[in-house]
């Protein structure tokens, strides 16, 4: 199973026996289950992570569900329920929820369409330098829907155009970015090498949460993972601040080196960790 794979691959990278430890068991489980990752080909770093969390949450999803269903089990009866619950570890850290609020522009109804979200994908609006507040004003701004975009309205009775805005109405523990260094321009895809300024601490989201919640809205950066090369070609390194001598290390496959923090910004950054 990728879970039990991941938890010894976990383990032995904090035992600190290994100068570095290599994934390979944990990649070669892992990509029985999601085959499209078993290749050794390139793929990107958002999708193999999204899967990671997904399948990780299914698994520790089921291991809760057992565990409650063996302590709500009736000793008279023998007879257990069976846990409605749906959260995870991975849930409880990485998951947020969006609310995109509708407004038709004919009667001004508003309606508010829930989202839950594990990675913010971001864009960057810039083709030279932005900072990453840029890319949030960017993500959060009010968007006009018109023509094929249109919403049906139920007080209307009919497709309007609607302005729609979206607010974070819960806030994860860890929140990730991913920033979209790869997008269309003039009907050819390329990758984006914007630099993207992020800062290592007070990540304030006061201004893109909703009133109604109560999370934290601060963050520091704790892990970056960097791109370098092209659309069809490239190599991933990532940087770690070590939880408890506040440390930066930067992995790169075999290499494993503490770095000073001015060499944590980079201009080849793909997700951002806080």
């Amino acid at each position: 199973e990728s879970a039990t794979a991941f938890g010894c691959l976990v383990s032995d990278m904090w035992l600190g026996e290994f100068d570095y430890v290599s994934p390979e068991a944990f990649h070669s489980v892992f990509g029985k289950r999601y085959p499209a990752f078993s290749k050794r080909t390139q793929h990107d770093a958002q999708e193999f992570l999204i899967c990671v969390l997904d399948d990780l949450h299914e698994a520790f999803k089921e291991v809760r569900a057992q565990l409650w269903c063996q302590e709500r089990q009736s000793p008279a009866t023998g007879a257990s329920t069976r846990s409605s619950s749906d959260t995870s570890i991975i849930t409880q850290l990485f998951e947020g929820q969006l609310s995109y609020g509708i407004t038709c522009l004919t009667c001004q109804a508003l309606s508010d369409r829930p989202e839950s979200f594990t990675v913010l994908s971001l864009p960057i609006p810039s083709t030279r330098v932005c900072s990453l507040q840029d890319c949030l004003e960017c993500f959060f701004q009010p968007d006009t829907l018109t023509r094929s975009n249109q919403i049906h309205c139920y007080w209307c009775g009919g497709n309007q155009d609607a302005t729609v805005q979206a607010s974070i109405t819960k806030a994860p523990q860890i929140i990730i970015f991913h920033l979209k260094r790869f997008a269309w321009q003039d009907k050819h895809r390329r990758k984006l090498s914007t630099t993207v300024c992020y800062p290592f601490s007070d990540l304030d989201l006061s201004p893109y949460i909703s009133t109604s919640c109560c999370n934290n809205t601060e963050y520091s950066l704790c892990a970056v993972v960097n791109h370098a090369g092209d659309l069809d070609y490239g190599h991933y390194t990532a940087f770690c601040k070590h939880s408890v001598t506040k440390h930066w290390y930067s992995f790169d496959d075999a290499q494993v080196t503490k770095i000073p923090d001015s060499a944590v910004q980079a201009d080849t950054a793909y997700l951002l960790f806080y």
